[in-house]
């Protein structure tokens, strides 16, 4: 409640200031020193002025409170539900902006309109002696004016709504947990921003002293003031084009870096942790560094990560031939012949990473098999073979109470699937060809190789050229023909040049 009482506070001041600067001060004194008119024209031209201000803040204050509503029922009920609250975020940030069109609005008009009524009232009964046009130049003046408390009603705003930002976001975090965020969504442009205000800046003075120069020189002189729109329209167009020349020039100075950040924090949150170039002798060379520091943290950490990671990969897989002596080694072997596989079939260092780990978890679910199963040195009942055969599956879900689940999720159907035939008839799922998933299909070939010219306790490892002749034959029913065909190949060609 006592924020939004701070806050109310601050934007009455805020418009009550704005609006004397602009129209008290700044049209008052305008009006004063321009015309020459007599003690009770100047104040029946005054108390116009007096009138339409009232009517003005009446107008304006109705139109700001409906635009307050949300925000105030949002900081002040008790109990506001999550979308009462959303609600008051986007108003809040949408209130610099409707501070703009009420000046343009009930502002302007409120003011305008009952002034240009009040002083065509009194020149028709006499009360005012000034010539009529003045009404019009009065407009174009009003216009200015209303331009420049726009500019500064704006920004002042964007201030004022900051801790009632910060308030909103704080109670849904609090109450619901839900952080609000605009996501990047942008109300007012920065090139807009820049743009409107350097060039309000730059041509506000020079229409409103030619608006006042009209009217003296109206006074002096008729014949000159009827020339002077020929050179102050001249010189009003080149100081048009230098103010508008001027603040695009400062808005793409400003606009260039912030794209360029931009684009460096997309690569980033794709996950390419690239470092952007500072070509900037402002404070944006300050940013631009601070933004490279911060990726180079996160390079170091993903370095971390990436090490930890294969760490726990190679322990896990050293973990599971430790159980059997007469294997050991084999998940880093059937890795590296899937590397070479994943090589030789033009496989992406992002998909040959993922197989390699892929393959030295393949046989994981063998943890899940006893010892005397596993290390039984005999021929294995069909009961136990079983067993074995299950390993795959075990294999999936062991990496399936691995958190985060979607790291996790690459890994998956190549350690299921391992165990596939090309043709149909392997296990657990009895997939065919191509439905095999790829890795699977890989991994296949490198472990029936390794397992092939491995020792166990009941027969040694064959020759090389036998395995190499058996992964040859099986093309096509055991094996995916391509895969098996290029292990073959490189296999024979690799002994042949030794």
């Amino acid at each position: 409640m006592e924020l939004y009482k701070s806050f109310l506070r601050q934007l009455i001041r805020n418009y009550l200031i704005g609006s004397l600067i602009a129209v008290l001060v700044v049209g008052g004194v305008l009006l004063i020193t321009t015309f020459e008119v007599s003690y009770i024209e100047g104040i029946r031209l005054l108390m116009i002025m007096g009138i339409s201000f009232l009517i003005m803040v009446v107008a304006e204050m109705c139109v700001f409170m409906r635009h307050l509503r949300l925000i105030k029922e949002a900081l002040t009920q008790p109990s506001t539900d999550l979308r009462s609250l959303e609600a008051a975020y986007l108003q809040a940030h949408l209130m610099p902006r409707r501070a703009v069109y009420r000046i343009y609005g009930p502002h302007l008009l409120g003011l305008s309109l009952p002034a240009i009524l009040m002083t065509i009232y009194m020149l028709n009964h006499g009360l005012l002696s000034i010539p009529s046009f003045y009404i019009w130049l009065a407009s174009l003046g009003a216009v200015l004016i209303a331009s420049c408390h726009a500019m500064i009603e704006f920004f002042l705003t964007v201030a004022a709504i900051r801790p009632v930002v910060k308030e909103l976001r704080r109670q849904a975090l609090s109450r619901y947990g839900v952080d609000f965020s605009l996501e990047g969504h942008v109300f007012t442009a920065i090139r807009t921003k820049f743009l409107l205000s350097t060039m309000l800046i730059g041509t506000f003075p020079l229409f409103l002293f030619s608006l006042a120069a009209q009217i003296r020189l109206e006074e002096f002189d008729e014949i000159v003031s009827q020339e002077y729109w020929g050179w102050a329209g001249v010189i009003l167009l080149i100081g048009v084009a230098f103010a508008y020349i001027g603040a695009l020039l400062l808005t793409q100075d400003i606009n260039r870096p912030i794209r360029q950040m931009y684009r460096a924090m997309n690569e980033v949150k794709e996950g390419n942790l690239i470092q952007t170039s500072n070509l900037y002798s402002d404070e944006f060379s300050t940013l631009v560094a601070g933004f490279n520091m911060m990726v180079r943290g996160l390079q170091v950490r993903e370095d971390r990560n990436r090490k930890l990671l294969d760490s726990y990969f190679a322990a896990l897989a050293a973990a599971l031939d430790a159980r059997d002596p007469y294997t050991a080694g084999h998940s880093f072997r059937v890795a590296e012949y899937s590397v070479l596989l994943g090589k030789l079939a033009g496989l992406c260092e992002e998909d040959i990473d993922l197989l390699h780990k892929t393959a030295l978890l393949h046989d994981i679910g063998k943890i899940g098999v006893r010892d005397n199963v596993l290390l039984k040195e005999g021929r294995l009942t069909e009961e136990e073979f079983t067993q074995v055969k299950s390993h795959p599956e075990q294999g999936e879900n062991i990496l399936r109470q691995i958190e985060p689940a979607d790291a996790m999720a690459p890994y998956l159907e190549g350690v299921r699937s391992h165990h596939e035939r090309f043709d149909g008839r392997g296990y657990p799922d009895g997939l065919k060809g191509r439905e095999i998933p790829l890795y699977g299909r890989i991994i296949a070939v490198a472990d029936a190789y390794d397992a092939m010219t491995s020792d166990r306790p009941y027969r040694s490892g064959m020759r090389a050229s036998e395995a190499l002749n058996i992964l040859e034959e099986g093309r096509g029913t055991q094996w995916d023909p391509d895969f098996a065909g290029m292990f073959v190949n490189y296999m024979r060609a690799t002994k042949e040049s030794a």
